[in-house]
């Protein structure tokens, strides 16, 4: 017989500690990655396909050996604000705890800063931007 899991919104999370993702992050780059996420999260993330409007992507390239290591490439996207309604990023809007987005922020610390913004769908999210 197999095992069943309970849905993710019901499991234990880090430190044994049950939390409700409660938390929408907007991603578009390294923490959309499952290795990344289970290395940052230590697990799968949720996630439903997103759209933010009024931004772009530019493209960095980056030194820092510990990111390179587990994102892959030196190249990493980075989002710019630019206000018009025309321009969109598309990604991925995924739910985290508040202790799961503190580690994102340890992940992503050295290259952005996170922002609070409003997704095509009206619904408020995190993300980080350069």
């Amino acid at each position: 017989m197999s095992a069943v899991l309970a849905p993710p919104e019901h499991r234990e999370y880090r430190g044994g500690v049950s939390e409700q993702p409660d938390q929408l992050l907007f991603t578009y780059g390294s923490l959309q990655d499952a290795e990344v996420q289970l290395d940052t999260f230590g697990r799968l993330v949720v996630s439903q396909p997103a759209t933010l409007p009024g931004y772009t992507i530019d493209y960095i390239e980056i030194d820092d050996a510990r990111l390179s290591d587990v994102a892959g490439p030196s190249v990493h996207p980075v989002l710019r604000h630019t206000g018009n309604a025309l321009d969109k990023v598309v990604g991925t809007v995924v739910h985290v705890t508040s202790e799961e987005l503190d580690a994102a922020d340890e992940f992503e610390a050295a290259l952005y800063r996170r922002a609070r913004v409003r997704l095509a769908n009206g619904r408020d999210a995190w993300v980080y931007v350069g």
